[in-house]
């Protein structure tokens, strides 16, 4: 199984462009925050995907992209270049600051990375462990 799901921000507005076949395609670099570093991570979406990164996406916009890791290799000045990309099966936006209260809880459902939420008390019963 090949599938990758990354959360960070883009580095800078996507590229845009279209292949010889002429599907719309865009790239991007996703910064994403390991625990002690960052990875920069290229990004590629491709038809509806590269649409919605058109339309969207921006430096510093935070999402999380879902995926599958391509790799392989080039030509580039007589020699030979590899590459390794995550090619978009699906974008999300992760917070959105109009949909954020005062104590950084996406109302949505979703919570920032740093937030603790603690469970209610009787929470425990509903669990079978």
């Amino acid at each position: 199984m090949n599938k990758v799901i990354l959360i960070g921000r883009l580095t800078r507005d996507p590229d845009m462009s279209d292949t010889q076949s002429g599907k719309r395609m865009a790239r991007y670099t996703l910064a994403v925050d390991g625990y002690n570093d960052t990875d920069f991570i290229s990004i590629v979406a491709f038809d509806k995907n590269a649409e919605f990164v058109e339309k969207y996406l921006f430096k510093g916009k935070r999402i999380l992209v879902e995926g599958k890791i391509k790799t392989g290799s080039k030509e580039k000045d007589g020699q030979k270049v590899y590459y390794t990309n995550v090619v978009v099966d699906h974008h999300e936006f992760v917070d959105n600051k109009s949909d954020q209260n005062q104590n950084g809880i996406v109302q949505n459902g979703t919570i920032n990375d740093n937030e603790f939420v603690p469970l209610p008390d009787d929470a425990g019963e509903e669990f079978p462990f």
